[in-house]
Protein backbone atom coordinates (compact mmCIF):
# COMPACT_ATOMS: atom_id res chain seq x y z
CA UNK A 1 0.00 0.00 0.00
CA UNK A 2 2.82 2.04 0.58
CA UNK A 3 4.56 2.19 -2.79
CA UNK A 4 0.85 2.47 -4.41
CA UNK A 5 0.54 5.58 -2.84
CA UNK A 6 3.93 6.75 -3.21
CA UNK A 7 3.08 6.32 -6.91
CA UNK A 8 -0.10 8.42 -6.85
CA UNK A 9 1.45 10.62 -5.26
CA UNK A 10 4.52 11.06 -7.98
CA UNK A 11 1.84 11.20 -10.25
CA UNK A 12 -0.25 13.91 -8.96
CA UNK A 13 3.32 15.93 -8.87
CA UNK A 14 3.38 16.21 -12.22
CA UNK A 15 0.49 17.81 -12.43
CA UNK A 16 1.27 21.68 -12.93
CA UNK A 17 -0.89 23.83 -10.64
CA UNK A 18 -2.23 27.00 -11.36
CA UNK A 19 -1.23 29.95 -8.88
CA UNK A 20 -3.76 32.26 -8.84
CA UNK A 21 -3.03 36.10 -8.14
CA UNK A 22 -6.51 37.39 -7.83
CA UNK A 23 -6.08 40.40 -5.19
CA UNK A 24 -2.33 40.34 -4.09
CA UNK A 25 0.02 42.38 -6.38
CA UNK A 26 3.05 40.40 -6.00
CA UNK A 27 6.65 41.81 -5.79
CA UNK A 28 8.86 38.77 -6.57
CA UNK A 29 12.52 39.53 -5.32
CA UNK A 30 11.63 42.62 -3.27
CA UNK A 31 12.86 40.59 -0.30
CA UNK A 32 16.55 41.03 -1.12
CA UNK A 33 15.86 44.75 0.08
CA UNK A 34 14.80 44.04 3.51
CA UNK A 35 17.74 43.47 6.08
CA UNK A 36 17.34 42.25 10.01
CA UNK A 37 19.01 44.01 12.57
CA UNK A 38 20.20 42.49 15.98
CA UNK A 39 17.89 44.36 17.82
CA UNK A 40 17.92 42.89 21.35
CA UNK A 41 20.76 44.59 23.59
CA UNK A 42 19.24 47.89 21.95
CA UNK A 43 15.74 46.97 22.61
CA UNK A 44 16.61 45.73 26.72
CA UNK A 45 15.48 42.22 26.04
CA UNK A 46 18.41 40.55 28.34
CA UNK A 47 17.56 37.32 28.35
CA UNK A 48 20.58 34.45 28.75
CA UNK A 49 19.58 30.96 28.69
CA UNK A 50 21.46 28.76 30.74
CA UNK A 51 21.34 24.89 30.25
CA UNK A 52 22.24 24.24 33.78
CA UNK A 53 24.82 21.33 32.96
CA UNK A 54 27.91 20.42 34.52
CA UNK A 55 29.58 18.69 32.05
CA UNK A 56 27.78 15.42 32.44
CA UNK A 57 25.60 15.53 29.51
CA UNK A 58 22.22 15.07 30.83
CA UNK A 59 20.20 15.05 27.23
CA UNK A 60 17.78 17.38 28.19
CA UNK A 61 20.80 20.33 28.42
CA UNK A 62 20.92 20.51 24.78
CA UNK A 63 17.37 21.06 23.89
CA UNK A 64 17.22 24.29 24.24
CA UNK A 65 13.82 26.03 25.34
CA UNK A 66 11.38 28.23 23.08
CA UNK A 67 9.30 31.46 23.97
CA UNK A 68 6.03 33.03 23.81
CA UNK A 69 5.37 36.53 21.63
CA UNK A 70 1.85 37.48 22.77
CA UNK A 71 0.26 41.13 23.80
CA UNK A 72 -0.47 39.73 27.52
CA UNK A 73 -1.28 43.28 29.09
CA UNK A 74 -4.10 43.55 25.81
CA UNK A 75 -1.77 47.14 25.01
CA UNK A 76 -1.60 46.66 21.64
CA UNK A 77 2.03 45.37 21.90
CA UNK A 78 3.81 42.00 21.96
CA UNK A 79 5.37 41.45 24.84
CA UNK A 80 7.22 37.83 25.39
CA UNK A 81 8.10 35.11 27.29
CA UNK A 82 11.28 33.04 27.44
CA UNK A 83 11.92 29.88 28.91
CA UNK A 84 14.83 29.17 31.01
CA UNK A 85 16.60 25.89 32.04
CA UNK A 86 17.44 25.00 35.53
CA UNK A 87 20.16 23.18 37.31
CA UNK A 88 21.07 19.70 36.76
CA UNK A 89 23.00 17.59 39.54
CA UNK A 90 25.24 19.15 40.99
CA UNK A 91 25.35 22.23 39.06
CA UNK A 92 25.63 25.70 41.40
CA UNK A 93 23.62 28.78 39.97
CA UNK A 94 25.05 31.79 40.13
CA UNK A 95 21.89 33.84 40.12
CA UNK A 96 17.80 33.09 39.89
CA UNK A 97 17.24 30.64 37.11
CA UNK A 98 13.63 31.32 36.00
CA UNK A 99 11.65 32.50 32.93
CA UNK A 100 11.15 35.51 32.36
CA UNK A 101 8.11 38.44 31.18
CA UNK A 102 9.58 41.22 28.85
CA UNK A 103 6.96 43.93 28.37
CA UNK A 104 7.27 45.84 25.42
CA UNK A 105 6.78 49.77 26.00
CA UNK A 106 5.80 50.56 22.86
CA UNK A 107 9.13 52.84 21.93
CA UNK A 108 11.30 50.52 21.19
CA UNK A 109 11.92 49.03 24.50
CA UNK A 110 11.02 46.75 26.64
CA UNK A 111 10.87 45.98 30.76
CA UNK A 112 11.81 43.19 32.84
CA UNK A 113 8.55 42.70 34.36
CA UNK A 114 9.20 38.85 35.74
CA UNK A 115 8.92 39.65 39.17
CA UNK A 116 5.72 41.55 38.79
CA UNK A 117 4.01 39.14 36.65
CA UNK A 118 4.16 36.30 38.84
CA UNK A 119 4.84 33.84 35.84
CA UNK A 120 9.08 32.89 36.65
CA UNK A 121 8.72 29.06 37.04
CA UNK A 122 11.84 27.95 38.77
CA UNK A 123 11.39 24.58 36.75
CA UNK A 124 13.12 22.73 34.23
CA UNK A 125 11.70 25.03 31.19
CA UNK A 126 11.32 23.69 27.66
CA UNK A 127 8.36 25.08 25.68
CA UNK A 128 5.23 27.66 25.84
CA UNK A 129 2.38 28.41 23.94
CA UNK A 130 0.05 31.28 24.75
CA UNK A 131 -3.51 31.15 24.32
CA UNK A 132 -7.01 32.43 26.45
CA UNK A 133 -8.24 29.16 27.85
CA UNK A 134 -11.08 30.99 29.58
CA UNK A 135 -12.62 33.55 26.64
CA UNK A 136 -11.80 36.50 29.41
CA UNK A 137 -9.44 38.53 26.69
CA UNK A 138 -6.07 37.96 28.36
CA UNK A 139 -4.25 35.65 27.29
CA UNK A 140 -2.84 32.70 29.77
CA UNK A 141 0.33 31.04 29.30
CA UNK A 142 1.04 27.12 29.38
CA UNK A 143 4.65 25.91 29.77
CA UNK A 144 5.55 22.60 29.68
CA UNK A 145 8.79 21.19 31.67
CA UNK A 146 11.19 18.37 32.13
CA UNK A 147 8.76 17.79 34.73
CA UNK A 148 5.64 19.10 36.31
CA UNK A 149 3.97 21.36 33.27
CA UNK A 150 2.47 24.82 34.39
CA UNK A 151 -0.59 26.49 33.57
CA UNK A 152 -0.99 30.33 34.08
CA UNK A 153 -4.10 32.58 34.47
CA UNK A 154 -3.91 35.77 33.18
CA UNK A 155 -5.16 37.86 35.74
CA UNK A 156 -5.75 41.13 33.24
CA UNK A 157 -3.81 43.01 35.72
CA UNK A 158 -0.35 42.15 34.28
CA UNK A 159 0.20 39.60 36.87
CA UNK A 160 -0.57 36.04 36.44
CA UNK A 161 -1.83 32.90 38.88
CA UNK A 162 -0.71 29.00 38.46
CA UNK A 163 -4.05 27.19 38.38
CA UNK A 164 -2.33 23.91 37.16
CA UNK A 165 -3.46 22.19 39.91
CA UNK A 166 -7.07 23.57 39.85
CA UNK A 167 -7.20 22.89 35.93
CA UNK A 168 -6.12 19.42 36.28
CA UNK A 169 -2.68 20.05 33.74
CA UNK A 170 0.02 19.21 35.53
CA UNK A 171 1.74 16.54 33.62
CA UNK A 172 4.89 15.38 34.64
CA UNK A 173 6.46 13.86 31.24
CA UNK A 174 9.30 15.18 29.67
CA UNK A 175 6.92 17.87 27.83
CA UNK A 176 8.33 19.69 24.45
CA UNK A 177 6.28 21.47 22.32
CA UNK A 178 2.64 22.68 23.11
CA UNK A 179 -0.66 24.03 21.13
CA UNK A 180 -3.83 25.62 22.18
CA UNK A 181 -6.54 24.20 20.01
CA UNK A 182 -10.85 24.28 19.56
CA UNK A 183 -10.85 20.27 18.52
CA UNK A 184 -14.32 20.44 18.92
CA UNK A 185 -15.60 23.98 17.69
CA UNK A 186 -17.43 23.89 21.33
CA UNK A 187 -15.73 27.90 21.67
CA UNK A 188 -13.47 26.94 24.34
CA UNK A 189 -9.43 26.05 23.90
CA UNK A 190 -8.30 22.76 23.97
CA UNK A 191 -4.70 21.88 24.94
CA UNK A 192 -2.51 19.29 23.60
CA UNK A 193 1.26 18.40 24.60
CA UNK A 194 3.73 16.22 22.72
CA UNK A 195 5.88 14.30 25.12
CA UNK A 196 9.72 13.68 24.28
CA UNK A 197 11.22 10.29 25.98
CA UNK A 198 11.94 8.54 28.94
CA UNK A 199 14.95 10.45 30.61
CA UNK A 200 15.67 11.64 34.24
CA UNK A 201 18.84 12.21 36.72
CA UNK A 202 18.22 8.57 37.43
CA UNK A 203 18.68 6.68 34.36
CA UNK A 204 21.47 8.80 32.69
CA UNK A 205 23.37 6.83 29.68
CA UNK A 206 27.01 6.95 28.85
CA UNK A 207 27.20 8.31 25.36
CA UNK A 208 30.36 9.59 23.57
CA UNK A 209 33.68 7.96 22.14
CA UNK A 210 34.17 4.86 24.01
CA UNK A 211 37.66 4.93 23.08
CA UNK A 212 38.51 8.13 24.48
CA UNK A 213 35.67 8.13 27.13
CA UNK A 214 35.00 11.81 26.09
CA UNK A 215 30.93 11.93 26.95
CA UNK A 216 28.23 13.13 24.71
CA UNK A 217 24.89 13.69 24.42
CA UNK A 218 22.56 10.47 23.51
CA UNK A 219 20.80 9.45 20.55
CA UNK A 220 17.03 9.51 21.37
CA UNK A 221 16.88 5.95 20.63
CA UNK A 222 18.67 5.62 24.18
CA UNK A 223 15.49 6.10 25.77
CA UNK A 224 11.70 5.00 25.07
CA UNK A 225 9.11 7.01 24.25
CA UNK A 226 6.38 8.51 26.18
CA UNK A 227 2.77 8.91 25.27
CA UNK A 228 1.47 12.85 24.35
CA UNK A 229 -1.55 14.29 26.06
CA UNK A 230 -4.64 15.97 25.05
CA UNK A 231 -6.67 18.11 27.65
CA UNK A 232 -10.37 19.24 26.70
CA UNK A 233 -11.34 21.89 27.70
CA UNK A 234 -14.83 21.49 30.55
CA UNK A 235 -15.57 25.19 29.72
CA UNK A 236 -15.16 25.72 33.72
CA UNK A 237 -11.21 26.05 34.47
CA UNK A 238 -10.52 22.08 34.07
CA UNK A 239 -9.81 20.11 31.62
CA UNK A 240 -10.22 15.85 31.12
CA UNK A 241 -6.87 14.27 29.77
CA UNK A 242 -8.45 12.32 26.55
CA UNK A 243 -5.79 11.71 24.31
CA UNK A 244 -5.40 7.61 24.57
CA UNK A 245 -9.60 7.83 23.86
CA UNK A 246 -9.24 10.45 21.41
CA UNK A 247 -6.52 8.75 19.73
CA UNK A 248 -3.69 11.18 19.60
CA UNK A 249 -1.69 9.95 22.11
CA UNK A 250 1.15 7.88 20.27
CA UNK A 251 1.74 5.60 23.04
CA UNK A 252 4.32 3.34 20.90
CA UNK A 253 7.01 4.96 19.90
CA UNK A 254 6.73 8.60 19.06
CA UNK A 255 9.54 11.29 20.48
CA UNK A 256 7.91 14.55 19.66
CA UNK A 257 9.13 17.57 19.27
CA UNK A 258 6.87 19.67 17.43
CA UNK A 259 3.83 19.85 16.58
CA UNK A 260 1.67 22.40 14.76
CA UNK A 261 -2.57 22.28 13.99
CA UNK A 262 -4.03 23.39 10.68
CA UNK A 263 -6.78 22.57 8.46
CA UNK A 264 -4.53 20.72 5.85
CA UNK A 265 -7.97 18.74 4.34
CA UNK A 266 -9.88 21.94 4.22
CA UNK A 267 -13.48 19.55 5.84
CA UNK A 268 -13.66 22.76 8.38
CA UNK A 269 -11.51 21.25 11.62
CA UNK A 270 -8.31 21.38 12.77
CA UNK A 271 -5.22 18.51 12.11
CA UNK A 272 -2.41 17.75 14.09
CA UNK A 273 0.91 17.61 12.52
CA UNK A 274 4.05 16.06 15.02
CA UNK A 275 7.04 15.81 14.22
CA UNK A 276 9.21 12.92 15.50
CA UNK A 277 13.18 12.46 16.65
CA UNK A 278 14.10 9.49 14.68
CA UNK A 279 10.53 8.26 14.68
CA UNK A 280 7.78 8.32 11.94
CA UNK A 281 6.22 11.72 11.74
CA UNK A 282 2.39 11.96 12.62
CA UNK A 283 -0.53 13.63 10.93
CA UNK A 284 -3.60 13.50 13.08
CA UNK A 285 -7.00 13.81 11.19
CA UNK A 286 -9.70 15.28 12.60
CA UNK A 287 -12.99 12.57 12.24
CA UNK A 288 -15.12 15.73 13.32
CA UNK A 289 -15.73 13.87 16.34
CA UNK A 290 -13.51 14.83 19.54
CA UNK A 291 -11.35 11.84 18.01
CA UNK A 292 -8.40 11.79 14.88
CA UNK A 293 -7.38 8.86 12.90
CA UNK A 294 -3.06 8.84 12.36
CA UNK A 295 -2.38 8.08 8.34
CA UNK A 296 0.79 10.29 8.00
CA UNK A 297 2.39 6.83 6.38
CA UNK A 298 -0.21 6.74 3.33
CA UNK A 299 -0.56 10.31 3.14
CA UNK A 300 3.21 10.51 2.82
CA UNK A 301 4.52 12.82 5.63
CA UNK A 302 6.28 9.91 8.10
CA UNK A 303 8.94 9.79 5.93
CA UNK A 304 11.18 11.44 3.58
CA UNK A 305 11.46 10.66 -0.43
CA UNK A 306 13.78 7.70 0.71
CA UNK A 307 11.49 6.32 3.11
CA UNK A 308 13.73 7.38 6.22
CA UNK A 309 12.50 8.56 9.40
CA UNK A 310 14.07 12.33 10.34
CA UNK A 311 15.28 14.09 13.67
CA UNK A 312 11.79 16.14 13.33
CA UNK A 313 12.33 19.08 15.53
CA UNK A 314 10.54 22.38 14.34
CA UNK A 315 7.24 22.23 12.26
CA UNK A 316 4.76 24.59 10.98
CA UNK A 317 1.66 24.38 8.07
CA UNK A 318 1.58 27.44 5.37
CA UNK A 319 0.41 27.31 1.85
CA UNK A 320 3.47 28.62 0.07
CA UNK A 321 2.91 27.45 -3.53
CA UNK A 322 -0.36 29.61 -3.59
CA UNK A 323 -2.73 26.83 -4.44
CA UNK A 324 -5.15 26.60 -0.96
CA UNK A 325 -3.87 24.05 0.31
CA UNK A 326 -1.50 23.65 3.18
CA UNK A 327 2.02 22.61 3.12
CA UNK A 328 4.11 21.50 6.42
CA UNK A 329 8.05 22.12 6.84
CA UNK A 330 9.79 19.89 9.41
CA UNK A 331 13.11 20.43 10.77
CA UNK A 332 15.54 17.91 10.84
CA UNK A 333 19.53 16.89 11.64
CA UNK A 334 22.77 17.70 10.34
CA UNK A 335 23.15 15.86 7.29
CA UNK A 336 18.98 15.61 6.60
CA UNK A 337 17.52 18.23 4.95
CA UNK A 338 14.30 20.91 6.11
CA UNK A 339 12.03 18.49 4.64
CA UNK A 340 8.78 20.49 2.90
CA UNK A 341 6.04 18.28 2.11
CA UNK A 342 3.92 19.72 -0.47
CA UNK A 343 -0.08 19.59 -0.59
CA UNK A 344 -1.62 17.56 -3.60
CA UNK A 345 -4.74 17.63 -2.15
CA UNK A 346 -6.89 14.10 -2.13
CA UNK A 347 -4.97 13.50 0.98
CA UNK A 348 -1.33 12.74 0.02
CA UNK A 349 2.13 15.11 -0.14
CA UNK A 350 5.10 14.54 -1.75
CA UNK A 351 8.76 15.76 0.03
CA UNK A 352 9.43 18.63 -2.24
CA UNK A 353 12.63 19.66 -0.65
CA UNK A 354 14.96 19.34 -3.22
CA UNK A 355 12.34 20.34 -5.79
CA UNK A 356 12.23 23.61 -3.52
CA UNK A 357 15.33 24.65 -3.49
CA UNK A 358 15.13 23.83 0.31
CA UNK A 359 17.32 20.74 0.45
CA UNK A 360 20.70 21.12 -0.61
CA UNK A 361 21.26 24.75 1.28
CA UNK A 362 19.89 23.05 4.65
CA UNK A 363 21.79 19.79 4.59
CA UNK A 364 24.85 20.85 6.33
CA UNK A 365 22.81 22.89 9.57
CA UNK A 366 20.85 21.55 12.53
CA UNK A 367 17.29 23.01 12.16
CA UNK A 368 15.29 23.88 14.88
CA UNK A 369 12.45 26.61 14.95
CA UNK A 370 10.95 27.60 11.96
CA UNK A 371 8.65 29.73 10.85
CA UNK A 372 6.41 30.57 7.38
CA UNK A 373 6.38 34.02 7.21
CA UNK A 374 5.71 36.54 4.56
CA UNK A 375 8.78 39.11 5.59
CA UNK A 376 8.54 41.50 2.78
CA UNK A 377 4.97 41.92 2.51
CA UNK A 378 4.88 40.50 -1.56
CA UNK A 379 1.99 38.21 -0.80
CA UNK A 380 3.70 34.83 -0.50
CA UNK A 381 5.14 32.96 2.23
CA UNK A 382 9.02 33.04 2.90
CA UNK A 383 11.19 30.24 5.56
CA UNK A 384 12.83 31.25 8.67
CA UNK A 385 15.06 28.28 10.62
CA UNK A 386 16.64 28.72 13.50
CA UNK A 387 20.14 26.58 13.50
CA UNK A 388 22.22 24.83 15.88
CA UNK A 389 23.62 21.91 16.44
CA UNK A 390 23.06 19.36 19.40
CA UNK A 391 26.48 17.58 19.93
CA UNK A 392 28.77 20.70 21.53
CA UNK A 393 32.07 18.99 21.56
CA UNK A 394 31.94 17.58 17.55
CA UNK A 395 35.87 18.26 17.53
CA UNK A 396 36.32 15.95 20.54
CA UNK A 397 34.85 13.00 19.05
CA UNK A 398 36.89 10.76 16.75
CA UNK A 399 33.54 8.28 17.10
CA UNK A 400 30.20 8.87 15.85
CA UNK A 401 27.64 9.56 18.51
CA UNK A 402 24.89 8.55 16.74
CA UNK A 403 23.83 11.75 15.96
CA UNK A 404 25.94 12.28 12.74
CA UNK A 405 29.44 11.99 11.79
CA UNK A 406 31.83 14.76 13.21
CA UNK A 407 33.37 16.57 10.37
CA UNK A 408 35.40 20.05 9.69
CA UNK A 409 32.23 21.06 8.02
CA UNK A 410 29.89 20.46 11.06
CA UNK A 411 29.82 22.92 14.20
CA UNK A 412 27.73 23.54 17.37
CA UNK A 413 27.08 27.41 16.64
CA UNK A 414 25.50 27.56 13.06
CA UNK A 415 24.24 30.79 11.38
CA UNK A 416 19.91 30.54 10.77
CA UNK A 417 18.60 31.16 7.20
CA UNK A 418 16.21 32.84 5.75
CA UNK A 419 14.57 31.57 2.63
CA UNK A 420 13.11 33.86 -0.14
CA UNK A 421 10.07 33.01 -1.80
CA UNK A 422 10.24 33.34 -5.62
CA UNK A 423 6.74 33.57 -6.11
CA UNK A 424 6.49 30.38 -8.07
CA UNK A 425 7.16 27.82 -5.11
CA UNK A 426 11.09 28.13 -5.11
CA UNK A 427 13.16 29.27 -2.17
CA UNK A 428 16.58 31.15 -2.57
CA UNK A 429 18.46 31.24 0.76
CA UNK A 430 19.72 34.78 1.38
CA UNK A 431 20.85 34.85 5.09
CA UNK A 432 24.34 36.29 3.59
CA UNK A 433 22.80 39.73 2.60
CA UNK A 434 19.77 40.16 5.21
CA UNK A 435 21.54 42.23 7.33
CA UNK A 436 23.84 41.57 10.80
CA UNK A 437 20.75 39.77 12.82
CA UNK A 438 21.14 37.24 10.52
CA UNK A 439 24.90 37.33 10.31
CA UNK A 440 25.02 35.76 13.66
CA UNK A 441 26.78 32.40 14.54
CA UNK A 442 24.67 30.91 17.64
CA UNK A 443 23.16 27.65 18.94
CA UNK A 444 19.33 28.66 18.08
CA UNK A 445 16.72 26.45 19.30
CA UNK A 446 13.04 28.16 19.85
CA UNK A 447 11.60 31.05 17.48
CA UNK A 448 8.51 33.20 17.18
CA UNK A 449 7.31 35.73 14.70
CA UNK A 450 5.45 38.63 14.75
CA UNK A 451 5.39 42.54 14.59
CA UNK A 452 6.91 43.57 17.52
CA UNK A 453 7.23 47.29 16.48
CA UNK A 454 3.99 47.49 14.76
CA UNK A 455 5.63 48.73 11.99
CA UNK A 456 3.83 46.82 9.60
CA UNK A 457 6.53 43.95 8.62
CA UNK A 458 7.46 40.95 10.48
CA UNK A 459 9.97 40.43 12.88
CA UNK A 460 11.97 37.63 14.65
CA UNK A 461 12.38 36.35 18.16
CA UNK A 462 14.52 33.77 18.73
CA UNK A 463 15.64 31.32 22.28
CA UNK A 464 19.37 30.37 21.81
CA UNK A 465 21.03 27.43 24.31
CA UNK A 466 23.25 28.51 26.64
CA UNK A 467 23.13 31.89 25.42
CA UNK A 468 21.86 35.40 24.95
CA UNK A 469 18.20 35.63 23.09
CA UNK A 470 18.15 37.74 19.92
CA UNK A 471 15.74 40.00 18.50
CA UNK A 472 15.78 40.25 14.97
CA UNK A 473 14.24 43.64 14.19
CA UNK A 474 12.74 43.77 10.28
CA UNK A 475 14.25 46.76 8.90
CA UNK A 476 12.71 47.63 5.43
CA UNK A 477 9.62 44.47 4.74
CA UNK A 478 7.15 47.34 5.07
CA UNK A 479 8.47 49.61 2.41
CA UNK A 480 8.71 46.26 0.47
CA UNK A 481 5.21 46.04 0.37
CA UNK A 482 1.98 46.58 1.42
CA UNK A 483 0.73 44.85 4.56
CA UNK A 484 -2.70 44.15 6.52
CA UNK A 485 -2.93 42.96 9.82
CA UNK A 486 -6.23 41.54 11.53
CA UNK A 487 -7.43 40.46 15.10
CA UNK A 488 -10.25 38.08 15.40
CA UNK A 489 -12.26 38.61 18.22
CA UNK A 490 -14.73 34.98 18.28
CA UNK A 491 -18.03 35.75 19.75
CA UNK A 492 -19.38 31.92 19.34
CA UNK A 493 -16.08 30.45 18.60
CA UNK A 494 -12.63 31.04 21.51
CA UNK A 495 -11.94 34.56 21.54
CA UNK A 496 -8.96 34.76 19.66
CA UNK A 497 -10.55 33.01 16.79
CA UNK A 498 -7.43 30.23 16.87
CA UNK A 499 -8.34 27.74 14.34
CA UNK A 500 -9.73 30.52 11.75
CA UNK A 501 -8.82 30.45 8.34
CA UNK A 502 -8.57 34.23 6.38
CA UNK A 503 -9.03 34.31 2.52
CA UNK A 504 -6.87 37.13 0.72
CA UNK A 505 -8.21 37.31 -2.69
CA UNK A 506 -8.61 34.22 -4.58
CA UNK A 507 -4.57 32.95 -4.37
CA UNK A 508 -4.12 33.51 -0.48
CA UNK A 509 -4.87 31.89 2.70
CA UNK A 510 -3.55 32.06 6.09
CA UNK A 511 -4.71 30.56 9.45
CA UNK A 512 -4.71 31.64 13.51
CA UNK A 513 -2.62 29.33 15.49
CA UNK A 514 -1.55 28.95 19.11
CA UNK A 515 1.43 26.73 19.04
CA UNK A 516 3.87 25.95 16.26
CA UNK A 517 8.15 26.13 15.50
CA UNK A 518 9.93 24.38 18.28
CA UNK A 519 7.93 25.00 21.62
CA UNK A 520 7.06 28.24 21.03
CA UNK A 521 4.03 30.39 20.14
CA UNK A 522 4.01 33.23 17.49
CA UNK A 523 1.33 36.39 17.80
CA UNK A 524 -1.62 35.22 17.02
CA UNK A 525 -2.77 38.06 14.97
CA UNK A 526 -2.43 37.55 11.33
CA UNK A 527 -0.28 39.79 9.08
CA UNK A 528 -1.04 39.66 5.14
CA UNK A 529 1.47 41.24 2.74
CA UNK A 530 -0.39 41.80 -0.16
CA UNK A 531 2.61 43.03 -2.74
CA UNK A 532 1.86 46.63 -4.74
CA UNK A 533 -1.70 46.40 -4.16
CA UNK A 534 -3.37 49.60 -2.19
CA UNK A 535 -6.16 47.10 -0.89
CA UNK A 536 -7.79 43.46 -0.97
CA UNK A 537 -11.23 41.63 -0.67
CA UNK A 538 -10.92 39.73 2.90
CA UNK A 539 -13.24 36.70 4.42
CA UNK A 540 -12.82 34.80 7.60
CA UNK A 541 -13.86 31.22 7.71
CA UNK A 542 -14.46 31.00 11.68
CA UNK A 543 -13.94 27.75 13.61
CA UNK A 544 -17.15 25.60 13.11
CA UNK A 545 -17.88 26.60 9.21
CA UNK A 546 -19.55 29.89 8.84
CA UNK A 547 -17.76 32.66 6.43
CA UNK A 548 -17.39 36.44 6.90
CA UNK A 549 -17.19 38.08 3.81
CA UNK A 550 -15.36 42.02 5.24
CA UNK A 551 -14.93 43.37 1.91
CA UNK A 552 -12.29 45.43 0.58
CA UNK A 553 -10.13 46.64 3.20
CA UNK A 554 -7.31 49.36 2.94
CA UNK A 555 -3.26 48.00 3.21
CA UNK A 556 -1.31 49.92 6.04
CA UNK A 557 -4.03 49.43 8.58
CA UNK A 558 -4.50 46.75 11.80
CA UNK A 559 -8.26 45.51 11.50
CA UNK A 560 -9.96 44.06 14.76
CA UNK A 561 -12.84 41.83 13.44
CA UNK A 562 -15.91 40.80 15.30
CA UNK A 563 -17.40 37.29 14.79
CA UNK A 564 -20.67 37.75 12.76
CA UNK A 565 -20.09 41.81 12.95
CA UNK A 566 -17.08 42.25 10.95
CA UNK A 567 -14.72 45.23 11.07
CA UNK A 568 -15.23 46.88 14.65
CA UNK A 569 -11.80 48.84 14.99
CA UNK A 570 -9.02 49.85 12.99
CA UNK A 571 -5.54 51.67 13.44
CA UNK A 572 -2.89 52.55 10.92
CA UNK A 573 0.91 51.48 11.53
CA UNK A 574 2.67 53.56 14.31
Amino acid sequence: MRIEARCVAAVAAAVLIGLGTAGVASTQGSGQSVVFADAAAAAGIRFEHQHGGTGERYMVETMGSGLALADFDGDGWLDVYFIQNASTPGFVPTGPMVNQHFRNRGDGSFDDVTAYSNAADELYGIGVAAGDYDNDGFLDLYVTNFGANRLYRNNGDGTFSDVTVEAGVGDELWGSSTAWVDIDDDGFLDLYVVNYVDHGWDNQVFCGDSSTGVTAYCHPDVYNAVPDRLYRNAGDGTFEEIGERAGIADTVDGKGLGVVFGDYDDDGDVDAYVANDTTRNLLYINNGDTTFTEDGFLTGVGYDENGRTEAGMGTDWGDYDGDLRLDVIVTNLTLETNTLYRNLGGGFFIDSSFAAGLGEPSLLSNGFGTNWMDYDNDGDLDLFVANGHVIDNLAELAEDPGLGSPSATQTYAQVNHLYLNDGAGFFEEIHDRAGDGMALVKVSRGTAIGDVDNDGDLDVMISNSNQAADYLRNDGGSEAGNWIQLRLLGQRSNRYGIGARVFVGESVIREVRAGSSYCSSSDSRLHLGIGSAHASEIAVRWPGGETETLGVLEAGRLYVVREGRGVVAQRTAR
